[in-house]
């Protein structure tokens, strides 16, 4: 083999390793279209619901608002994988407080971006 052409088999490697490895990062996309990240809202309830899945994971809270009508709080998360959360991080039934990114939809409830703390202030999970 020459010098010649095995600097073309590695030239080919690392344009594929380049190519394969900036895939993830182009196929993610911003949360500005979908929630106001200028803007905090915060909410305080117990937990129904925790989908720990890849791309996104969910929380899902139950918590009143001002005329003390009930309201489910959908709080969009990172994958699951980057969270490093398990099921017994945030229990079912656990009454927390939560400051996140606002959605932008009209009478939605719902959030990102959020931080999770127990009604002491301990932080929930590695952001908190």
């Amino acid at each position: 083999m020459t010098v010649a052409s095995c600097r073309g088999i590695v030239t080919a490697a690392v344009a594929v390793a380049v190519l394969v490895s900036a895939g993830p990062v182009a196929a993610h996309h911003s949360a500005a279209a979908a929630y106001d990240e200028s803007k905090k809202v915060e909410a305080q309830g117990t937990v129904t619901r925790v989908l720990l899945k890849n791309p996104h994971s969910w929380v899902f809270m139950e918590s009143t608002d001002e005329k003390g009508q009930k309201i489910e709080w959908q709080i969009e998360m990172a994958a699951a994988a980057s969270l490093g959360w398990t099921p017994a991080t945030l229990p079912v039934g656990t009454v927390v407080k939560v400051v996140g990114s606002p959605s932008r939809a009209p009478g939605s409830h719902g959030m990102t971006g959020a931080r999770f703390t127990l009604l002491d202030g301990t932080p929930v999970g590695r952001r908190g």
